[in-house]
């Protein structure tokens, strides 16, 4: 089943084409990576996707309804969560209180001003806590984390909307090498579990081309190859988008 299709997606600011005419689908429980160089379009793409931005043109549909133009709270509702690039959580606050806070908002529940907040979905904020190896941390205030472990708990505040489709803007940016493998084998294996989509975009050819079912590749706000590990990495337009003519990905030991 097919869970979100991007149709002829556009768009521009003033005179430079960012994003031109974008298509792509993902199927459900898909994992995949939305890569390019820098300037590339993806990080706009990924934004009219989430509602950060509007389009100029083209669609974007999710489970057969349209979303573009939405503004993202609406698209969240809808069954669509988000990651960001700089992980952001309230330092004061315990863990657990975090996913807590996550939890209220998506149930859209109102609390009055003698019951504290912390006292609402614990066990679910334990919960998704332990699925993302957090759960002993649940009473340490965010502020004391590894900013690997803020990026655990970020991924526990998305699943609390228990969504269809898991946007991931850079997942694995600021993280050692050792980390990024782990965070995202953690996000497969709760992808394959919970068979929720993911899209993500990333810098780390590493991460990417032992993670990703499919890879899109864009250039110069378009589409230049959507495949697998393989013919992506072996690809000429890929290949000269990235480094010019002569180098590869296998000579270059990956990129970052």
């Amino acid at each position: 089943m097919t869970s979100l299709v991007v149709t002829s997606l556009s768009k521009n600011f003033g005179a430079v084409r960012a994003v031109d005419n974008v298509s792509f689908s993902i199927a459900g429980g898909e994992f995949l990576a939305l890569i390019g160089p820098n300037g590339a379009g993806k990080s706009t793409c990924f934004n009219m996707i989430n509602g950060q931005l509007a389009p100029d043109g083209g669609t974007v549909l999710f489970d057969g309804r349209g979303i573009a133009g939405l503004p993202p709270r609406e698209i969240c509702r809808r069954g669509i969560a988000r990651t960001f690039q700089v992980a952001a959580t309230f330092g004061s606050m315990t863990v657990a209180e975090n996913v807590q806070m996550a939890l209220i908002a998506h149930t859209r529940e109102i609390y009055r001003w003698w019951r504290r907040a912390a006292s609402y979905h614990r066990p679910r904020a334990l919960d998704l806590l332990r699925q993302v190896g957090m759960q002993d941390a649940a009473d340490r205030p965010c502020s004391e984390l590894a900013y690997g472990d803020v990026k655990r708990v970020e991924l526990a505040i998305a699943l609390a909307s228990d969504p269809q489709l898991l946007l991931m803007d850079e997942p694995t940016a600021g993280m050692a090498p050792g980390e990024r493998n782990d965070l995202i084998r953690l996000v497969k294996a709760l992808v394959i579990e919970r068979g929720v989509s993911v899209l993500f975009t990333e810098h780390s050819m590493d991460v990417v081309f032992a993670f990703a079912d499919r890879i899109v590749v864009m250039a110069r706000g378009r589409i230049i190859a959507d495949g697998d590990a393989k013919s992506v990495r072996g690809d000429p337009l890929v290949q000269q988008a990235y480094f010019g003519s002569g180098r590869t990905f296998e000579r270059a030991g990956g990129v970052s």
